[in-house]
């Protein structure tokens, strides 16, 4: 399927009142981007919870993917407790998680993503990592799965801001480190809530059907281009930075 890159752009400029759009940095989600780890991340939640009594369904975590531990959790409880979680319960449960996650083994890099990184590195375009997540085992793959992708002091964790995805803080912090506006920079997520913050922060919001989400709700979430996969957008990244620039 051929992807529209000329309309979604020229979309996203008139949106915006641009006469172009030649993206400088690149703001890029971690699970479901870099890593296919949303059905093990699915599959912790789902077991935790059903600890605490509660029955949930794997599909549900793919729709809150992209918030703090935090703020997951207190939305579960909320949601099947009618309640909020207090901060040990917090604490407790995504200790919890986050070893039932661990014990899953090795992480899968998601196919295409390291072609993307290489990709963007060659044109000059600055990486972000910005992520909900905060737990240190994912964060230590990165060198070891794409080494010089992501310096430390360019990344965004769910440690460094006070309200996580849907709320456009994690990316504008992402734009802070990278130094460019939001009109010079790109989002790339696979999950509504991700795609809501890149929309909100103003920046061109490129979403990518990783799992079971479908193309409708991430373009109602404010997608500007939606690809069918990491491998489609890491093939056509180049398309879309050289259209720009023309």
């Amino acid at each position: 399927m051929e992807i529209d890159i000329d309309s979604a752009i020229a979309a996203y400029c008139a949106r915006q009142g641009l006469q172009g759009w030649l993206p400088r940095a690149a703001l890029i989600d971690m699970d479901g981007v870099l890593y296919d780890s949303m059905p093990r991340h699915a599959a912790a939640w789902q077991r935790m919870m059903r600890e605490q009594g509660v029955e949930t369904t794997l599909e549900e975590f793919f729709l809150y993917e992209g918030m703090t531990g935090a703020a997951t959790i207190d939305l579960l409880f909320r949601r099947h407790l009618g309640r909020s979680a207090s901060p040990e319960e917090v604490d407790r449960l995504y200790a919890i998680k986050s070893e039932y996650f661990r014990s899953q083994g090795e992480r899968i890099p998601m196919p295409g993503a390291a072609l993307m990184l290489k990709e963007l590195q060659e044109m000059d375009i600055t990486r972000v990592l910005v992520t909900g997540s905060a737990q240190a085992s994912l964060l230590t793959s990165l060198q070891k799965d794409y080494p010089g992708a992501f310096s430390a002091e360019r990344r965004v964790t769910a440690l460094d801001v006070t309200h996580g995805k849907p709320h456009p803080e994690p990316y504008l912090k992402g734009l802070e480190i990278a130094g460019v506006p939001a009109r010079d920079a790109m989002v790339i997520e696979n999950a509504p809530l991700g795609v809501q913050a890149g929309h909100a922060a103003g920046c061109f919001t490129v979403a990518l059907t990783t799992g079971p989400v479908p193309e409708k709700a991430l373009r109602e979430a404010g997608a500007d281009i939606v690809f069918p996969s990491m491998q489609a957008f890491a093939e056509n990244v180049r398309r879309l930075v050289r259209y720009s620039a023309d």
